[in-house]
């Protein structure tokens, strides 16, 4: 480094609000009791680079600055002034800093000078002033809890008598590129002993079969042959635990299960959940649709990400996966890595290059006013909360893809483990210069390259350490840290290298690192040699097995031809990438793996694929047992709802929402909130597939884990139902309805469960566990083929428990499915608003005495009653209807009823605009009012209609919609059982009360 480093400091004036030290002074309030007085957030750059004083000024001011928004010290001691107190963040050696980076590419373009963009000159730090005298204990709690993270940060505490010091990072550890070998002939114990110590999540069996491997008489001839020990090497056996993991390898949805019933006492037996009844429901729909001449399904779960045809000359790709134990650990860093790693996935898809289009999100946490004592190494639910908001932010803000659909959920079972699910949709041109877009094609001697960012220790260990359940010894080195920067860099380079022909095919290095990335490009070609040190590296001191397995962000696996290699250097030097060639593919079975000529890693492909044992497991099923709920008298209605609507699972997102961009490529048509207050609630996302013409994509989700212990089918039928439901209300047709149009539907299911695997002591209702499983993958089957909408690809993530001592906390068995459908014409879509008055409102679908998990029941923490259930054949033909009347402009507005029940929806149509409503209850069979009002049945919608459509809309629907009011110029809501007016409340104190649910936490 220089000897002089210069500093420049960037503040907001005083007459603009400073949001970030506002968010710092209330976090700190409202959850450490801590006041902070005034507080004062700056930015500051250390600049290790040669520049005059004058040049120094200039670059702050052009720069770093912006002269109406901010002030700027330059190469003065750090100002304290009124304030007592100051905590500086900065980032941890080899952690890549965005803004230094952003900032280092500034100076070149303002001094038109060559930088060694590989090195950083420029680091970023953040500073807040505080203005009361608080120790360094304090400081330094506020920093850890809210202002950063200690896995990623470095904090520096300072008062005003002993204010901070200057950090800059550097790294500094001492290489050791020694092999080590791995006793394999042992016992039992040793062998698990030596699983246990490296994190391999390895079971007895497994590494049975890797012994057995290693001491077969003919490996050990040919690891001989090849100069190799004939004991495992460390990267060897990290190899088969990362390949081998039930992450990447998902073994228990492909174990042999042998079910039993215990309420019949009939068993069945089923090879494989993915391919009974996953896979077999596609093939099945594929069957039908092309029946139909409906050929849009191109390449589902054979590669990072589905894809369906849009057009001749279009394919839309999709992919929805989970980071939850990285998000338990590092809620920041879990999220942040979750939402670009899936945007990886699309980019990586087939050839590669394709224009990420959407990101989506789906979360899972705690109880945010959560009292209690916490396990050791557990987070705070609310912390929780908020460290995975703000990475999904940065994740998908910085990197310029709108954030435009998702939904959360509170249990108090997602304490211990959140669940975080992350979404992409991208769109892929069907062909690049002849070839196929989607296909795969690696030929002896092709080049492998890895572009955008450099390995560290960052994410060793993050594949095995996700198909274990969690404790405080969870490994802090398997969260990965991600820059959204870098991967917009490498994202633009691919889309053009792939239109020119350079990039032959690319994947991404996620789960596994290069081990995973190259072990199963490999597969394609046969083989393959990978030359470690010529991968680039944050920072000295990597084993080669770390080198291999690292998780670290923002890398992709690009396969190029020889001849295109010149090509592919100059165009990522012209665009900022950094790209290494770091091997070849070759065609001989082996994966060979060398760090400056010596081979850490000599494995025959077909064993490390295909040689995990495959799992045995039992599952037993017997119902709960359903107690008939009693109909409660003299309930007050407006009470209950305004809980309701304030309640953490119905109240609005919207402080959550508005950090997300979902503007940003100009294409969303339908937004999280619509109407003319922007307040409304809307059931799917809606955006163009291209500017050029008005054809659209509708992005829903549905998840009802609430549903799972009463009845998991039933919960599985209804998460399905409640994502294809909102789909339909936003002008959405079922493919089988439509033959012959190209309306494809893309669906990606993610099941996350906990440990399943039956043991006596340790989980002793595994069995159970295992059938609430196969009877929600049951669920899907039937729903796929029934409504003909496949499967595209998809994920499980198993093990999802927290465990202390003798205390377990599991999540609730949860799937997502995750649809994305083809609008023809976005102008034709609905919102769920209320447009004007005088409109009439009505009911679609049938009403059921089904109370049983309802967010009602949840008020009197009541846990019995019949959980909702899909009746298919009178869904389909509402969802019939309903797709007629809007294709016949029936339909003012459309909102599903899910949540809540019948008012809740109603409520929340009232929303968007200044209007109320008068709602009239008649009896309904023999539903009791509290049944009519808030049962969660299926397949249900609240629209309005305007007079004029009324006899047409009737005629269309006869007994699946029932007339229950009409939206007044009223400002309130006001509801009739009979002529008894048994609820009257204004509708601007129930907006009040479902907006601010979240802010009470």
């Amino acid at each position: 480094m220089n000897n002089k480093i210069s500093t420049v400091q960037v503040f907001l004036k005083d007459n603009l609000l400073d949001a970030k030290a506002a968010s710092a002074k209330n976090q700190a309030m409202k959850y450490l009791g801590i006041d902070l007085g005034k507080v004062k957030y700056g930015k500051l750059f250390a600049i290790d680079y040669s520049l005059s004083d004058s040049e120094v000024e200039m670059f702050a001011l052009e720069g770093l600055s912006d002269k109406i928004m901010h002030n700027v010290l330059i190469n003065k001691p750090i100002q304290l002034e009124e304030y007592n107190s100051c905590i500086m963040i900065a980032k941890l050696p080899g952690v890549t800093d965005d803004e230094g980076t952003s900032a280092q590419n500034t100076l070149v373009d303002i001094f038109n000078t060559e930088v060694e963009l590989k090195r950083q000159h420029i680091f970023s730090q953040d500073i807040y002033f505080i203005q009361n005298t608080l120790d360094v204990e304090q400081l330094t709690q506020i920093a850890e809890e809210f202002l950063g993270n200690k896995l990623i940060n470095k904090f520096i505490t300072g008062t005003y008598d002993t204010p901070p010091k200057l950090y800059v990072p550097a790294v500094s550890i001492k290489t050791d590129l020694t092999v080590e070998t791995i006793p394999i002939d042992i016992s039992d114990a040793e062998l698990q002993r030596i699983s246990d110590e490296r994190h391999l999540a390895l079971t007895l069996e497994e590494l049975r079969a890797i012994k057995n491997f290693y001491l077969d008489d003919a490996i050990k001839a040919d690891r001989v042959k090849a100069g190799m020990p004939v004991i495992p090497t460390d990267c060897e056996i990290e190899i088969f635990a990362q390949t081998w993991s039930e992450h990447c390898k998902h073994k228990e949805f492909n174990a042999d299960i042998t079910y039993t019933d215990l309420d019949t006492g009939k068993t069945k037996n089923i090879s494989s959940l993915f391919k009974t009844y996953i896979r077999n429901a596609t093939e099945n729909v594929q069957e039908q649709l092309e029946a139909r001449n409906d050929n849009w399904l191109v390449k589902v779960f054979t590669d990072n990400a589905g894809a369906v045809r849009i057009d001749e000359d279009n394919l839309f790709v999709w992919k929805v996966e989970t980071h939850n134990s990285p998000s338990a650990i590092d809620p920041y860093g879990g999220a942040i890595t979750g939402i670009l790693g899936n945007n990886r996935d699309p980019m990586g898809t087939g050839i590669g290059g394709a224009k990420l289009l959407f990101n989506t999100n789906v979360l899972c946490f705690g109880n945010p006013n959560y009292k209690g004592a916490l396990l050791p190494g557990q987070l705070h639910p609310a912390r929780i909360f908020e460290g995975v908001r703000k990475g999904i932010e940065d994740g998908g803000n910085k990197s310029g893809v709108p954030t435009v659909n998702g939904s959360i959920i509170f249990d108090d079972r997602y304490a211990g483990k959140p669940l975080v699910y992350c979404g992409t949709g991208g769109i892929l041109p069907s062909s690049y210069r002849g070839a196929n877009s989607w296909d795969k094609v690696i030929d002896k001697g092709d080049i492998i390259v890895m572009a955008g960012g450099r390995i560290g220790k960052d994410g060793i260990h993050g594949a095995t350490f996700s198909s274990r359940g969690m404790d405080e010894t969870s490994p802090s080195t398997a969260v990965q840290i991600g820059s959204p920067i870098t991967q917009k860099l490498v994202a633009d380079y691919m889309e053009i290298a792939c239109r020119e022909g350079i990039i032959k095919c690319s994947t991404d290095c996620g789960a596994g690192g290069l081990s995973s990335a190259i072990g199963e490009l490999a597969n394609i070609s046969n083989g393959a040699v990978v030359n470690l040190e010529q991968a680039p590296l944050k920072y000295s001191g990597l084993l080669p097995w770390e080198i291999f397995i690292s998780e670290s962000q923002e890398r992709m696996i690009l396969v190029i031809s020889p001849d295109k290699l010149e090509g592919a250097c100059s165009l990522a030097k012209k665009m900022d990438v950094e790209i290494s060639n770091i091997g070849s593919f070759t065609d001989d079975g082996m994966l060979r793996v060398y760090y400056e000529g010596v081979c850490s890693a000599y494995l025959p492909l077909e064993f490390l694929h295909e040689g995990v044992p495959k799992l045995k497991l039992d599952a037993e099923w017997k119902s709960p047992n359903y107690i008939k709920l009693q109909e409660v008298s003299n309930i007050n209605i407006g009470s209950t709802i305004k809980k309701l609507l304030g309640s953490f699972n119905i109240c609005s997102r919207e402080n959550v929402i508005r950090q997300y961009d979902h503007e940003v490529k100009g294409k969303s048509i339908i937004k999280p909130l619509m109407g003319n207050s922007r307040c409304a609630p809307q059931d799917a996302a809606v955006m163009r597939l291209n500017l050029d013409s008005f054809e659209g994509v509708a992005i829903s989700n549905g998840i009802m884990p609430k549903f799972v212990e009463l009845n998991p089918y039933a919960s599985a039928a209804g998460a399905f139902d409640e994502a294809m439901r909102s789909i339909i209300a936003v002008g959405g047709k079922l493919p089988l309805t439509e033959p012959g149009r190209g309306l494809f539907w893309s669906v990606n299911d993610n099941f996350c469960v906990p440990n399943s695997v039956y043991n006596e002591k340790t989980n002793p209702d595994g069995k159970r566990k295992l059938a609430q499983l196969v009877q929600m993958c049951q669920a899907l089957y039937d729903s796929s083929v029934f409504y003909g909408i496949p499967m595209t690809s998809g994920k499980d993530s198993m093990k999802n428990d927290y465990i202390s001592g003798t205390t377990k906390i599991s999540v609730p068995p949860t799937v997502l499915f995750s649809m994305a459908a083809k609008i023809p014409d976005v102008r034709k879509t609905l919102t769920s608003d209320f447009k004007t008055a005088g409109s009439l409102i009505y009911i679609v679908g049938q009403t059921y005495s089904e109370l049983g998990g309802t967010d009602y029941l949840k008020l009197s923490s009541v846990e019995s009653g019949t959980a909702p259930t899909v009746r298919k054949e009178e869904a389909l033909k509402t969802y019939t209807s309903m797709m007629d009347s809007i294709e016949n402009n029936l339909l003012l507005s459309a909102h599903d009823v899910s949540d809540g029940g019948l008012l809740i929806a109603a409520i929340e149509s009232c929303f968007g605009s200044s209007y109320g409503m008068d709602i009239k209850l008649d009896k309904h069979g023999e539903l009791s009012i509290e049944e009519l009002l808030f049962s969660e049945s299926h397949s249900r919608f609240i629209v309005s209609v305007t007079p004029k459509n009324q006899q047409a809309f009737e005629a269309l629907f006869g007994s699946h919609a029932y007339l229950i009011g009409q939206v007044t110029e009223s400002k309130s809501v006001k509801v009739y059982s009979g002529a008894e007016l048994i609820m009257d409340e204004n509708i601007d104190e129930l907006l009040n009360c479902w907006r601010t649910g979240l802010e009470n936490y």
